[in-house]
């Protein structure tokens, strides 16, 4: 079933009715059970409740129950069938088609700073919860498209994660359009309700667009922005959105939870230019301070989160106001490049490897659509490197076991070529599909 409603309507609109009230300076944990009801539910509580936790979908029954009480929440927003109605105080969220004009929050409900909690995407265990205000989250947003002309934005991510709820906080402050995705509909109907919308500005993971890729946009797809972020944008995907969408601007970001949004590459190339770092005329105009340190990409900016909430010992920021992202870089010529997350590395008897540097090799042929560059164990290095690839086609050599074996030659020898000895996948095998994280990136141990 499909719901639209205008974002002009939201701000008049409700969901709670007459219980809004009952929601006034609370800690209320958000567990509904779609998209379009956070997304009613965020414009009626912010400057009302004390405290928003966001939680999102995939959450067991422990860990709703964890963040709920490291949170301090007092008041939960839940559909009827969830299982945490149990809790002394919980409010039925009404769906969007129950939506009333002049039902929401009267003008005598002052407005007051409201905490927004954002959760890790930690892919086991209990994820972090990350203290942000909506200044931190949209304060340089900007309030009116630049250039006059309308918006329908659009994106791969679920708006309950940093990545999606940025881009519906854009929407949301230039009273944009936004198209929400759906987990459970297929890649090739999101994309074909997308350019039936009319969608201009799309963002997701690069696996988002790689997968896009592999099920072929419609031809009636024409966005005029394409954005990446969430993960490594390696050149063989940038490179695939240009010629998917020759007249758009192809953009990656990167950002964070706990950083916030760092920055913009509209250049498509992959990595960064070194003025990102070494021009301190650009950090004033953006207000955004970068630096590398150990390798390290730091950042420091009114757009970091605040701190972590129940986990004292564990700061967000270094003393002089520095998130470390665990994200590696290396400095080649006049451009930084990606190479990793900190925990990801493979030591290859006391070698790193970086995985993504691996598969930007891989992803390169343009046979290949994605790969994923794991580790191994082994008795005498400690570990070893190995490769899972999945072609751009994927009928391609399915039943012609001699064309895959030539293939997967072909891609290590194209290894040997470009990495070091160490760096070299010991075995390269194809395969159908790749573990992906609720986030829609692929699924990294450690990393």
């Amino acid at each position: 079933m499909e719901a639209s409603v205008a974002f002009s309507d939201l701000v008049n609109g409700a969901t709670f009715f007459d219980r809004i009230g009952d929601l006034r300076n609370r800690a209320v944990l958000l567990a509904t059970n779609d998209q379009l009801s956070t997304a009613i539910a965020l414009i009626e509580l912010d400057g009302l409740a004390r405290r928003i936790v966001l939680c999102t979908p995939e959450l067991t029954d422990e860990q709703l129950s964890s963040v709920a009480a490291t949170a301090q929440t007092d008041a939960i927003v839940t559909h009827p069938t969830d299982k945490l109605m149990g809790h002394p105080f919980a409010i039925r969220s009404r769906m969007a088609s129950r939506l009333l004009p002049g039902g929401g929050r009267s003008a005598s409900d002052a407005a007051s700073p409201t905490e927004w909690i954002l959760l890790t995407s930690g892919t086991t265990g209990m994820p972090k919860l990350v203290v942000h205000s909506l200044e931190s989250l949209a304060g340089a947003l900007p309030r009116a498209p630049e250039d006059g002309h309308t918006r329908v934005w659009s994106t791969f991510y679920d708006i309950r994660r940093y990545g999606g709820l940025q881009i519906y906080l854009r929407a949301v402050r230039s009273a944009s359009s936004l198209v929400l995705s759906n987990p459970s509909e297929p890649l090739h109907e999101f994309m074909a309700r997308a350019a039936a919308a009319g969608v201009t500005h799309i963002s997701g993971t690069p696996t988002h667009w790689r997968r896009a890729l592999m099920a072929g946009p419609p031809r009636n797809f024409a966005p005029r922005y394409v954005r990446l972020s969430g993960e490594i944008a390696d050149q063989a995907v940038l490179d695939g959105l240009r010629a998917a969408f020759p007249t758009a601007t192809i953009a990656h970001a990167f950002a964070s939870t706990e950083a916030g949004v760092g920055f913009d590459v509209n250049d498509g190339r992959a990595g960064f230019p070194a003025a990102f770092i070494d021009d301190v005329h650009s950090h004033a105009a953006t207000g955004v301070d970068l630096k590398v340190s150990d390798n390290t990409l730091r950042i420091r900016s009114r757009r970091n989160a605040l701190r972590y909430l129940g986990d004292a010992s564990s700061p967000i920021m270094d003393g002089d106001g520095f998130v470390d992202t665990g994200d590696l870089v290396e400095r080649l010529g006049d451009r930084y490049y990606f190479r990793g997350r900190h925990g990801g590395v493979i030591n290859v008897g006391g070698l790193k490897v970086y995985p993504e540097e691996v598969e930007a090799v891989i992803n390169a042929d343009p046979r290949v659509r994605m790969s994923l560059v794991r580790a191994r164990r082994n008795p005498i290095t400690g570990a070893i490197v190995v490769a899972d690839v999945m072609l751009a086609d994927p009928q391609l050599f399915r039943d012609d076991p001699v064309g895959r074996e030539q293939i997967t030659m072909q891609l290590l020898k194209a290894c040997r070529l470009s990495l070091p000895s160490h760096k070299v996948p010991t075995s390269l095998r194809l395969v159908d599909a790749l573990p992906l994280t609720p986030t829609g990136k692929l699924l990294r141990p450690n990393a």
